[in-house]
């Protein structure tokens, strides 16, 4: 059975909330599943990166915005991979360029065209759990692209239809 999973800032804010969410997934995993995680970034990460932004420039480019929100989710994924190393799980992080996941061109508010599933699929049949970062996309430039708001659950409901997940 294939599950996609998706958590939000705050069930990641910190380690502690980390390292359950990463049992969690384990239970699933150890039962023979093939797991997908989708995250967001941690707690009000994203809400600091704006304000380092504005602190430089009170008007910054889209294009340049949507390049530093997607590194909240990078860390979620990473650090979520790490502690299910800890835990004694192989499991993987991608991020949207490592997946293919095209959108259009529009910085800040994005939509999803189409997954590429084949790097998913690898790291599923090498038994690792699948961690993905929410809310980004690429462009046909292979820019960055955010989804807006609620962009994690677009990137999670997505990637379950384009695998055809049972859960």
């Amino acid at each position: 059975m294939l599950i996609v999973k998706k958590f939000g800032g705050t069930s990641v804010a910190n380690k502690e909330r980390i390292f359950n969410v990463a049992k969690r997934c384990i239970e699933d995993y150890k039962k023979g599943h093939d797991v997908i995680v989708v995250l967001s970034a941690m707690g009000k990460y994203t809400d600091e990166l704006v304000s380092m932004a504005k602190d430089i420039n009170p008007y910054p480019p889209k294009r340049e915005m949507d390049m530093l929100y997607t590194i909240g989710e990078q860390m979620s994924v990473s650090l979520m991979a790490m502690a299910m190393a800890e835990l004694g799980v192989n499991a993987v992080s991608l991020n949207a360029f490592q997946v293919q996941m095209k959108t259009t061109a529009a910085y800040g508010n994005a939509r999803l065209k189409k997954i590429e599933t084949e790097r998913i699929r690898k790291e599923l049949d090498d038994r690792r759990i699948v961690l993905i970062t929410g809310f980004q996309g690429i462009n046909k430039y292979d820019d960055y692209t955010t989804l807006g708001r609620g962009g994690s659950d677009t990137t999670a409901v997505a990637l379950a239809a384009a695998l055809r997940a049972d859960k």
